[in-house]
């Protein structure tokens, strides 16, 4: 049994219960189990857990199929759709944003009524997912409201539960690599809590672990992607200037780049994946009077699919039944995520606006298309090669490796939209 690094809080840790196998809590859940610890893996999706169970991993990431299967062989991971009794809780449920961009709670406050039954007083429970300012106040006012019998804090002669929070901070496609060696975030709504949380991520833990306040933590997170998001949106929006003037941007940006204090990021067809795109918006619910900056980088960042559109449109022409291949479904290269993809977007307007097209897609990292492109007859997945040879628009959507590989004598002769700016 591994035991915290804050002893005065009693807090002896053997038995991990990590509540979502997703994009972050399978990653999680390995590492834990590597690291010695018993740990059990909760998900709503049978099929989930059936494959975790069998040592496979439901979705792309490298390295991470390594762990799954020899933790699992060795007994120190499992998963199951009931939430278990456990020393320590790590939430890693989605937080996506309503139709107001507003955050949906519904998943952490679901985890919460699972959780409290199975609490004793002790135990140390941790929310990983992104959430708005408070959302941690929140997940432990939902606990103590099904169990008055707690506390936060052992005042009254009630058993104290530590709850914090410790936002990840990892990049898809490195997951794994980051989950160790990236410094971390941990916030407690108590000085113990914050202390016990920091004992169990610094088992994995090569990077520093900074405490702070639960909503402090909470923020952190959100201000990094809402950075992130600002400067992409300053290199998106200079690229639809650069069209409208026929200027090569990517020539642009490299001379703008050589000033030694300017660093100007690389355009793309929008900005997707559930970080960059979404917590931006939960600073702007939080204080919308506020935050006119980082709305306005939002906006430009979700309009550029539309720019993309409009220029497959300019190229199709008076073309009544075009062949258009469209590279890339991911929002990031290598990778098989699609959530929040600008490219699954510009997919869809683009078969909407193009009902007689044949539109082939090439998505090296999956296997289906996602159900919003599905939907369409006249979308197909198909063989890279197959798609850029019987297309007459080529549209560059993900910047693929395999897309490395692509004959630059196929491009010749047809229309080539590069929104990445791969082939220059």
């Amino acid at each position: 049994m591994l035991t915290s690094k804050a002893a005065d809080t009693g807090a002896a840790i053997g038995t991990v219960a990590v509540v979502g196998l997703g994009y972050i809590g399978l990653p999680t859940a390995a590492i834990l189990a590597t690291n010695g610890f018993d740990v059990v893996g909760v998900d709503v999706n049978p099929e989930t857990v059936d494959a975790i169970n069998n040592g496979n991993v439901p979705f792309v990431e490298p390295d991470l199929g390594i762990h799954v299967a020899g933790a699992v062989s060795r007994g120190k991971l499992r998963a199951q759709l009931e939430t278990p009794r456990a020393d320590a809780y790590i939430v890693a449920v989605p937080t996506p944003f309503k139709a107001d961009k507003s955050a949906d709670m519904s998943y952490i406050a679901a985890a919460a009524r699972a959780i409290a039954p199975q609490l004793e007083g002790g135990e140390l429970v941790i929310l990983e997912s992104t959430s708005p300012p408070g959302s941690t106040r929140r997940l432990a006012e939902l606990i103590l409201g099904l169990r008055p019998d707690l506390s936060l804090d052992g005042r009254d002669g009630r058993p104290a539960v530590l709850v914090a929070h410790c936002p990840e901070r990892v990049l898809p496609g490195r997951i794994m690599i980051e989950l160790v060696t990236n410094d971390r975030v941990v916030g407690g709504l108590t000085t113990e809590a914050a202390d016990a949380a920091a004992a169990l991520y610094g088992v994995f833990c090569k990077g520093e672990i900074h405490l702070t306040d639960a909503a402090t933590a909470e923020m952190s997170k959100l201000v990094e992607n809402a950075y992130r998001d600002v400067n992409i949106a300053f290199a998106n929006e200079l690229s639809v200037i650069s069209d409208n003037l026929d200027i090569d941007v990517w020539e642009l940006i490299r001379l703008a780049n050589h000033h030694p204090r300017v660093n100007i990021l690389q355009p793309g067809p929008g900005v997707g994946g559930h970080c960059i795109a979404v917590d931006p918006w939960f600073i702007v619910a939080a204080d919308p009077e506020n935050s006119a900056l980082i709305r306005t980088a939002r906006e430009v960042n979700d309009a550029k699919p539309g720019h993309i559109v409009e220029q497959v449109r300019k190229a199709v022409g008076d073309d009544g039944r075009p062949v258009i291949a469209c590279l890339g479904l991911a929002f990031k290269a290598n990778i098989d995520d699609v959530r929040e993809s600008p490219a699954v977007e510009i997919v869809r307007r683009v078969a909407a606006m193009h009902p007689a097209a044949d539109i082939l897609v090439a998505a090296p990292h999956k296997n289906e298309l996602p159900p919003e492109l599905a939907a369409y007859a006249n979308v197909r997945l198909t063989e890279t090669d197959h798609a850029v040879a019987a297309a007459r628009v080529v549209v560059l959507l993900v910047d693929h490796d395999r897309f490395r590989d692509i004959d630059p004598s196929s491009l010749e002769g047809k229309t080539v939209i590069d929104t990445r700016g791969f082939w220059r």
